[in-house]
Parts: structure tokens; sequence; C-alpha cells
């Protein structure tokens, strides 16, 4: 049997993927399941939008069940205190600056199930993150992305929390 993939994240990602889990089973599954009730107390299921419509979202709920109980299985937390704190690792918040001279940016590195990058959480298999992993305060890095090669220093690394 393969290896199955393993999901790294942060202790509060899996907590916060518990919560979801937890939402979707005791509010919105049994929200989902009476829609449909109502929907089918309407008749004809064959031209029944709100039927329709509330399979859809059942489908959709059951699979966002799915697929948080699969990377909760396969969670592989890791623990930033295990490492050197200048050392970029998933959890950290790093700072760094685009050469020549451009503004400094930041992000915190998470797991994929985590990564909102609107909110500056970026994932740890996205080019950026992989070009930062495991280096330090002061390395000078090239990662290569789609937009092409980048040139960064690393000013900070620090913890999420």
């Amino acid at each position: 049997m393969a290896d199955e993939k393993r999901y790294p994240m942060t202790l509060n990602g899996k907590q916060k993927l518990e919560e979801e889990l937890e939402t979707l089973k005791t509010e919105t599954r049994p929200q989902v399941i009476e829609r449909i009730k109502i929907a089918r107390s309407f008749g004809d299921l064959s031209e029944n939008s709100e039927y329709e419509s509330a399979k859809d979202e059942q489908s959709m709920v059951e699979s966002r069940i799915n697929t948080i109980e699969h990377m909760l299985h396969y969670a592989e937390i890791i623990d930033d205190e295990a490492i050197d704190s200048n050392e970029v690792s998933l959890g950290r918040v790093v700072e760094f600056q685009e050469l020549p001279d451009e503004e400094p940016e930041e992000y915190t590195i998470v797991g994929a199930a985590e990564a909102d990058p609107m909110s500056g959480k970026i994932s740890n298999d996205s080019p950026i993150a992989k070009g930062l992993l495991g280096k330090k305060v002061g390395d000078v890095v090239t990662i290569a992305t789609p937009g092409g090669d980048m040139k960064v220093k690393i000013l900070t690394v620090k913890s999420a929390e």
C-alpha cells in the first residue's frame, strides 16, 4: 500500500480544522438535511430546483467533511520549539526583502490546509515558502517563481503565536 500524504500543520491550524469539522457535523449537515426534507414535500423532484440545490449543498458538505477527516487523520503537527529560532519553518512568520530595493514583505508559513494568502498565510508548498524553508536570518536566497527568479534577503523570523 502506498504511503499516505502527510499534512503538515501548526497546532492552531489543526484546532481550526477540528472546529470547522464540528460545525459541519453538528450545524451545517442537519440544516441541509432539513432543507432536503422541506424540498421533498414540494412534490415532483424532477423539476424541483430547491431539492437539487439542497442535494448539491449536501454533496459539498459531505465532501468537505471527508476532506477534513482525512487531513486530520494524516496531520503532522510541526513543533517550531524544536527548530532554531532564526530558521524559517512551518508556523513561523518570516519577513524578507526582494533585492535590490523592494519593500519588505511578511508571511506566515503554514501547511496547505491553513493557507490564506489574503491574510498573509502562505502554504509550505508555495514557491516562496519552498525557497525560504530551512534558511536563516541574513541569508540571501534565489526563489524560482512562475514569474521568474527573485532574489530575497531574510530579515526576521519569529514565532507565529
